[in-house]
């Protein structure tokens, strides 16, 4: 597991960032819940519908199969790294909730986010929520206004390609599980795409 430096010498505690030179996709949340962080890995909360989703989805496909499992869970985060996929957030301060960020913690992590990017790039960055892609906008690619929308997008990060995807938090109540699934269907098809054009 590669874990940042900067995240480490933090005054609080976060979740290490799982991220390494050559991945396929890595995962970006908003920033960690506390629940999260006790517990030391991403999408913790047993009322989070990533790993229900993810796990039925085309993504996870592979994984599954290698690992003999008919479910993922937050355990298996740090090992997704093998198979090409990481985690990170776009700011690594954690709370209760995306309310209680503040617009400095915009202002000091997105840049830091999009230099992790440009230095491990990877082939596709999925945002999970327009919020958090709304804040990677502005403060990571100076495009604060433009009216963005779920799925791919329509910039990069030098060859890093990004997609958002609906926010899996339970708090996001016009979103079935099912949708998720079909949009993480959605990322796997769209990273195929991307991997058959030439880098």
């Amino acid at each position: 597991m590669w874990t940042s430096s900067r995240t480490r010498r933090q005054p609080f505690r976060t979740l290490p960032d799982h991220l390494r030179p050559g991945l396929d996709l890595v995962f970006v949340g908003i920033n960690p819940g506390l629940y999260s962080v006790q517990r030391g890995h991403y999408f913790a909360r047993p009322t989070s519908r990533f790993w229900p989703a993810f796990s039925l989805s085309a993504l996870s496909a592979p994984v599954r199969r290698s690992l003999g499992l008919a479910v993922l869970g937050p355990a298996q985060d740090g090992a997704l790294l093998k198979y090409g996929i990481g985690f990170t957030d776009l700011v690594k301060r954690p709370s209760r909730g995306v309310a209680d960020l503040r617009l400095a913690d915009y202002q000091q992590w997105v840049p830091r986010l999009r230099r992790r990017l440009t230095r491990y790039q990877p082939r596709v960055v999925c945002f999970h929520g327009l919020t958090a892609y709304r804040a990677f906008a502005r403060y990571g690619l100076g495009r604060p206004s433009q009216p963005w929308a779920l799925g791919p997008q329509p910039v990069s990060v030098g060859q890093a390609r990004l997609f958002v995807a609906p926010n899996p938090s339970p708090a996001n109540a016009h979103f079935r599980p099912a949708d998720y699934v079909a949009w993480y269907d959605r990322l796997a098809e769209f990273l195929r795409q991307v991997k058959d054009e030439p880098r």
